[in-house]
């Protein structure tokens, strides 16, 4: 009776990092459409949304803890649920960094971008493929997915520094526009930032599955 709670436990910890990935998917996706769009009502929904993702991190940072303590796991256990903790911190971080998206969205103000979004909302696509691909890699254990899914970080750092570059013209050739640029600037940074914790993630897959520590940024 002990083992197989137990091992609801352990299962139940898995699906809640699906879960949390599932978020701070739609968190990252929503953050970056308000300000696309100027939307600041989708904004404002994006920073609520960050309460329940850190209550849920909160619930699995427990989990871990409390199966740690009281069932002593071995091996390959042991693995999972440190780097169900470790994910779990990752996943909060992004949330948190989509949060700092959509603030921009509202301090905006509806004011129009310096340009169409183009190679910003390619950055969240790419970002969030990367944490999808991620999350199923610890579904699966898998570190072959793990080490391709990091790869794909080196094109989130192209576009970042095709997006910093061109706004860096956009502000040579109208100062005025400090404001506005700045704030994207920091946005590409932002989603730049999430790519590494994705990478993250399937650095702690790795170990997970393999017992080996990589570092993959």
């Amino acid at each position: 009776m002990v083992r197989n709670q137990y091992e609801q436990e352990l299962e139940d910890l898995k699906k809640n990092i699906i879960k949390l990935g599932s978020m701070v998917d739609a968190i990252i996706h929503d953050a970056v459409v308000s300000l696309k769009d100027l939307d600041a009502a989708l904004a404002q929904s994006v920073i609520d949304r960050d309460r329940a993702v850190d209550d849920l991190a909160c619930t699995i940072e427990k989990a871990c803890l409390r199966l740690i303590a009281l069932q002593q796991p071995m091996a390959v256990d042991l693995r999972t649920i440190a780097t169900a903790l470790k994910i779990q911190i990752d996943l909060e971080r992004m949330s948190d960094l989509a949060v700092d998206i959509a603030r921009v969205t509202i301090y905006s103000k509806g004011e129009a971008h310096v340009k169409p979004l183009i190679d910003i909302p390619r950055m969240s696509d790419m970002t969030r493929e990367m944490l999808n691909s991620a999350i199923k890699s610890f579904h699966d254990s898998d570190g072959d997915l793990a080490y391709a899914t990091a790869e794909k970080d080196d094109i989130v750092d192209g576009l970042y520094d095709q997006v910093r570059r061109e706004l860096l013209t956009y502000l040579v050739e109208d100062p005025k526009k400090l404001a506005n640029i700045s704030h994207l600037l920091f946005v590409s940074k932002y989603l730049e930032r999430i790519g590494d914790h994705a990478v993250n993630i399937c650095e702690s897959v790795i170990y997970m599955a393999t017992g080996d520590r990589v570092h993959l940024n």
